[in-house]
């Protein structure tokens, strides 16, 4: 309608200073990485790296990130000492952006001294962007969904 004023829903909250901004989104990365990036390390060997799936044994049995170790939430506090060396970067991830375990998980990591990193996505879209899955019967790739990563197979570049 002509001459009303309209709200912006998107500015009715002023953006965060630039101090601010930069600080926040900083944080985020420090905290946060993506199934490209951790496939990209992966790919390449980049020593120091550990990924860690903290899901049940049958969700791991039906379908894991290819080099991922296996440690279920529950067990980090017990078990994480024995399975990966102090000195490595953790990445955690479960199933997907709706669970919260990847988070649980990289909690239980940062209680006992580990550098971590949760891995935004998880499972979902390291599979949807079509990455290695590992299963008992070997490693497959699904087909990339045209909706979460460029079907050419190359990086998105962001």
């Amino acid at each position: 309608m002509t001459g009303e004023a309209h709200m912006s829903a998107v500015t009715s909250i002023a953006p965060a200073g630039n101090a601010a901004a930069l600080a926040h989104f900083a944080a985020r990365l420090a905290f946060e990485t993506d199934v490209s990036d951790v496939a990209a390390d992966l790919r390449d060997g980049v020593p120091g790296l550990v990924v860690i799936d903290s899901r049940s044994k049958e969700s791991w049995d039906q379908g894991h990130v290819d080099g991922a170790v296996h440690l279920p939430t529950g067990e980090v506090a017990a078990r994480a000492e024995t399975l990966v060396p102090k000195d490595t970067v953790v990445v955690t991830y479960c199933w997907g952006p709706g669970c919260n375990g990847a988070t649980r998980a990289a909690l239980e990591f940062a209680k006992l001294g580990y550098a971590v990193k949760e891995m935004i996505g998880g499972f979902e879209y390291w599979a949807r962007e079509g990455f290695p899955v590992a299963t008992s019967a070997g490693v497959t790739r699904h087909p990339v969904d045209k909706l979460t990563a460029p079907v050419s197979g190359i990086a998105c570049a962001c």
